[in-house]
């Protein structure tokens, strides 16, 4: 299987289909606050991980009742709720795969094919349980559980193999050693105004707003963007740095994701002013 994943994520046959793909989906989801949404910005977590878990559930708990007698009626009940819900967090994953990296959507790519098989399985057997062929339905759901098992694998391998929508900049602090650094005379620091700096390797971005510092993790936590070399812009009425790459956007005064493709938070770092310069640790 690894050797297989391995040779997926260097398909660039796949692109052609990809590419196409990722075009419908961004010109379909248009709304940026309805991507947002999707990418589960208000909750400054992915929101496709959580919707998966209804689906995958209802079948897995609809395959238990199979193997037991008399449990038709509740296991056909199952398998509805877990067809009906598994379209919603499908579009909510094709969200979040339009904004990957390309050898990330080829894998996402066939984790989607291998799901939509799935899906279909469960579909048929949802019809069958539905006209008193239960044998028939029981035969589908085992054929769709099998399916998603294989898609549910393929998703192991792309979020935690390739780190698709997790958090990218999260390693950094991994990296600084414990106690305080020294950052930048506060007289230095101009207001307003991003700028970069060092902390044993790892790179933050410093704001000044009056007597106000923020230091920030300079990673952007979907693709590891250069936040230094972004712009400051105000949102909802609050200074945010937006990353140079695909756009995600968080506030200086707390790192909130106030705009996707990220989903994540970005890390703010603890500071304080010692003898005019400003110090900042690991959290």
């Amino acid at each position: 299987m690894r050797e297989i994943l391995t040779k997926i994520e260097q398909a660039s046959r796949l692109d052609r289909v990809g590419d196409r793909l990722q075009r419908v989906v961004l010109g379909t989801l248009r709304p940026r606050k309805l991507r947002d949404l999707l990418h589960g910005v208000p909750l400054g977590h992915p929101l496709h991980p959580a919707m998966v878990q209804v689906p995958v559930g209802s079948w897995i708990s609809a395959a238990v009742l199979d193997l037991m007698p008399g449990q038709c009626r509740a296991a056909t009940a199952l398998v509805g709720l877990g067809t009906v819900s598994a379209v919603p967090a499908a579009i909510v994953g094709l969200n979040d795969w339009a904004a990957l990296a390309p050898d990330q959507r080829r894998v996402g790519l066939v984790h989607a094919a291998a799901n939509s098989i799935g899906l279909t399985f469960y579909a048929g057997s949802l019809a069958a349980r539905l006209s008193g062929r239960h044998n028939m339905g029981r035969a589908l759901g085992f054929l769709g559980l099998s399916a998603a098992s294989l898609g549910a694998y393929i998703g192991g391998h792309l979020a935690y193999k390739q780190g698709a929508q997790v958090n990218q900049s999260i390693s950094e602090l991994r990296r600084m050693s414990d106690g305080w650094h020294s950052l930048v005379e506060m007289s230095a620091l101009p207001q307003r105004t991003l700028v970069t700096r060092e902390v044993d390797d790892v790179s933050v971005i410093l704001y000044r707003h009056g007597d106000e510092v923020t230091v920030m993790l300079e990673r952007c936590p979907h693709q590891s963007g250069p936040l230094g070399e972004g712009e400051v812009q105000e949102i909802d009425g609050h200074a945010c740095v937006v990353c140079p790459w695909h756009g995600s956007a968080f506030r200086l005064n707390g790192g909130e994701v106030v705009q996707g493709p990220s989903g994540n938070d970005q890390q703010i770092l603890p500071t304080r002013i010692r003898d005019g310069v400003l110090e900042t640790r690991v959290p």
